[in-house]
């Protein structure tokens, strides 16, 4: 395949899984169409899954806040940058379950429990924009643009 077709194939591919778990609020917001492929590990286990740690230390590079609190989530559509590489660190207060999706190739997901203090880490090797969506409130949380 040439390298033109191969850029032209991940675009699409990366596109059907976006579209995948889209919702009507993400129709008219961009933040649900990433380009960037992440690689996640959690900040305790080491496992490419969705695992927690609670309580553990205040991680290196990006912190993302996430609270889930009586149906209400903060933050919502928050826009922030990171670099290539950097940790991302996801830190979750939440009184519902629900579930985080890193919208990357391949994308990430991640079971929040009713706790605090949950941490879900990873990092994002390729620049481009990462949507981190809540499923069940329906929510974009933030986007990333993740630069080299």
């Amino acid at each position: 395949m040439k390298p033109a077709s191969l850029v032209v194939a991940a675009c699409a591919l990366t596109l059907a899984v976006v579209s995948g778990c889209s919702s009507e609020s993400d129709a008219t917001d961009d933040t649900s169409t990433p380009s960037a492929a992440a690689d996640v590990t959690t900040a305790e286990s080491g496992s490419a899954d969705a695992q927690s740690s609670v309580g553990a230390e205040v991680p290196d590079g990006l912190v993302i806040d996430v609270r889930i609190d009586g149906g209400a989530v903060t933050p919502t559509n928050e826009r922030l940058e990171a670099t290539v590489g950097e940790p991302i660190t996801l830190r979750v207060d939440s009184d519902a379950e629900d579930e985080l999706h890193v919208h990357s190739v391949p994308d990430h997901e991640f079971e929040v429990a009713v706790a605090q203090g949950q941490m879900f880490e990873f990092t994002v090797e390729v620049p481009g924009q990462v949507a981190i969506e809540l499923h069940d409130s329906d929510r974009t949380v933030a986007t990333v643009s993740v630069r080299s």
